[in-house]
């Protein structure tokens, strides 16, 4: 495959920091270059995350979790850009560009930032979601325009299906078990990841990933239009 003279995006989404490397660096690859993405079929998770988001708008910090600085949810679903990405030091073409879901306003002056979740993942942990979490903490403290905020905490608040409410058709739904987890700080672990990332985005074409579905899927479907 023929790699481009620019890629076809110079924005990095912080989900795919989680997701991309782990699961296909040729599709993560191809997405960057060639702006094409596989169809995903999540009919109901646009609507539940909004559900979840908009239950939060105006929430205190401490009624989510004990553990959080006093403040209030003063902020959901902006887009935030960053200045460009360093890679030993030196600037490169990438920035950050995502969305967050809730950003509080503290009592002194800081910041927080909570990814919402509608789950029942065990992989739902602080460490496989901290990359995601400090890319958007990143942007808000290197802001591609205006002055950046102290961010004191990233977290996950995590709502899992568990259980039935109501007892007709007019009142009956889902009842949730929620849980917030707190993520520690780790810029050094997030800034090589961002090099990892980078690195693969600027070499050439990356072998299939070997537990990737799509690139399998492909592979069959070509097989077969070959016999």
């Amino acid at each position: 495959m023929k790699k481009p003279l620019k890629p076809a995006r110079e924005f990095i989404s912080p989900s795919d920091l989680t997701f991309g490397l782990s699961t296909c660096k040729r599709c993560l690859w191809i997405k960057y270059w060639y702006k094409l993405s596989a169809p995903l079929q999540m009919p109901l998770v646009g609507t539940l995350s909004e559900l979840q988001e908009e239950h939060f708008h105006g929430a205190d910090m401490p009624t989510i979790d004990a553990s959080l600085r006093p403040g209030t949810v003063t902020k959901w679903g902006e887009f935030v850009k960053s200045k460009p990405l360093q890679v030993n030091g030196l600037d490169t073409r990438w920035r950050i560009l995502g969305k967050y879901d809730l950003v509080s306003t503290n009592t002194d002056g800081t910041i927080g930032v909570i990814d919402c979740k509608v789950s029942d993942n065990e992989r739902d942990s602080g460490a496989f979601y901290s990359p995601q979490l400090e890319a958007y903490a990143y942007a808000l403290e290197n802001p591609a325009a205006g002055k950046g905020r102290s961010v004191a905490s990233i977290g996950l608040l995590i709502w899992k299906p568990g259980t039935t409410i109501g007892s007709d058709a007019h009142s009956s739904g889902f009842g949730v078990y929620q849980k917030y987890v707190a993520v520690e700080r780790d810029l050094p672990n997030f800034l090589a990841v961002i090099g990892d990332f980078i690195s693969v985005l600027e070499g050439e074409l990356p072998e299939a990933g070997a537990e990737c579905t799509t690139c399998a899927y492909l592979l069959a479907r070509n097989a077969l239009d070959n016999l």
